[in-house]
């Protein structure tokens, strides 16, 4: 058996009463009742990382309560996500839905794929149209559309559009001359990056890290390598997600130590930062958000190039900023920021204000503001039905245990419904 529970509780103990205070005003402090806390302290209930966290920021212990109890990782690695990808089969059913497999021509030819019922498409004309500039610039807005309805829409929605586009990139890539080439290798990679974070939004990890990885390959046939680093990014959200504080503070990091350009890095100290929220590690993520301004303010003056990551955050380090303090066990100052962030959000971007509604309700929860946190799920919860985020709804579960502590709560009983409903999303996570 484990002496864990044990180990925290002692410890809580020892720096409550260094700290002179009662057990009733640490509860009140942590919105956790007298009676939970006395029964952690001896060992007769365990800590879970958020009251550890919220411990640890009222007794000012630095992180070391917090690091007693780490949130535990889901003991799952990552994906191997192989290379198949020479024929790429997307199924579109008169339903609405559609299924995406890619294939090496081995297993097409195996498979019949070559010989199935159906329409040639034609390939004519490609290296001429390659050769055009026009193409090029409306694929590049058609780009910026799709990360617009990306935001509005669910990803099974986004991705049959976002598959074909990058193929017919892909073709034209291959057919272009040397002048033109580049850019379209560019531009492809940007979808098949894109349609990686669909992937991950419809809640398929696998699906979200093979997209990443033919996206840094296209770059790479480019001689863009920037986008591997970016794709470590990625990766990092992936863990964090996961609750694996070391391997995204440890993905971010490796992403530090490249020359990419000053907004990969920044992207990647925030995504740093968040690691070491998930770890209780408050100095390390509060130097990692400085680092992370500094990168990005630099990045604004320097780049003209096309932006990587969210384009909907009028001041990404402050959001970030808000999400971390979450995690630190900060909840009332994280409500604070997260006020003001979310103010600021475009009013089409509701998959934005899903992500960071969820977390901002999660923080006024944690505060012990029950109602107001139960009005703005209510609000939110249309939004997060529309976007189908696999990613929104892993907050969604945590608001709905924090929420269960209060469940005789007027506000919560009547929430509660709806609630339950928005988590049986097929999107959702199952752990």
């Amino acid at each position: 058996m484990s002496d864990r529970p044990t180990l925290f509780g002692a410890e809580l103990r020892r720096l409550r009463i260094a700290a002179g205070m009662a057990l009733s005003e640490l509860a009140r402090r942590v919105h956790y009742s007298k009676g939970y806390l006395s029964k952690v302290e001896t060992g007769l209930k365990p800590a879970q990382p958020d009251l550890a966290r919220r411990c640890d920021a009222a007794l000012d212990a630095g992180g070391a309560l917090a690091a007693l109890v780490p949130a535990p990782a889901s003991g799952v690695r990552l994906p191997e996500t192989g290379d198949d990808g020479e024929v790429w089969m997307l199924n579109l059913s008169d339903d609405g839905t559609s299924r995406f497999r890619p294939m090496d021509r081995r297993q097409a030819l195996a498979a019949g794929a070559a010989s199935m019922l159906g329409f040639g498409l034609g390939g004519r004309g490609m290296a001429a149209t390659a050769a055009q500039p026009a193409p090029l610039e409306t694929f590049r807005e058609l780009f910026g559309q799709l990360r617009r309805l990306g935001q509005t829409a669910s990803p099974g929605v986004v991705l049959p559009t976002l598959i074909a586009q990058t193929h017919t990139l892909r073709g034209l890539s291959s057919n272009a001359g040397s002048r033109t080439r580049g850019p379209l290798l560019a531009l492809t990679a940007r979808y098949a990056e894109y349609a990686g974070w669909m992937a991950q939004e419809s809640g398929d990890d696998r699906a979200a890290l093979w997209w990443t990885d033919r996206a840094v390959e296209l770059a790479a046939a480019g001689d863009d390598h920037d986008l591997a680093t970016y794709s470590l990014v990625r990766r990092a959200l992936v863990t964090l997600y996961r609750e694996d504080a070391a391997h995204t503070v440890g993905l971010a990091r490796q992403a530090q130590n490249t020359t990419a350009p000053p907004r990969i890095h920044g992207l990647a100290a925030q995504r740093e930062a968040q690691g070491h929220a998930l770890a209780g590690d408050y100095d390390r993520c509060l130097r990692s958000l400085d680092r992370a301004r500094e990168l990005l303010a630099r990045d604004a003056r320097e780049s003209e190039a096309p932006v990587l990551g969210t384009v909907n955050l009028t001041d990404p380090v402050a959001m970030v900023t808000g999400w971390c303090l979450h995690d630190l066990g900060r909840p009332r100052e994280a409500a604070e920021i997260m006020d003001r962030e979310i103010a600021r959000l475009p009013a089409h971007a509701l998959r934005s204000h899903a992500r960071y509604g969820v977390r901002r309700a999660l923080s006024h929860a944690g505060a012990g503001e029950i109602d107001h946190a139960c009005e703005l799920t209510a609000h939110l919860l249309g939004s997060v039905e529309v976007v189908s985020s696999a990613t929104v709804l892993t907050d969604l579960r945590r608001l709905a245990r924090t929420l269960a502590r209060f469940h005789t709560h007027p506000a919560v009983r009547e929430l509660y419904p709806r609630l339950t409903a928005a988590l049986h999303d097929p999107t959702a996570p199952t752990a």
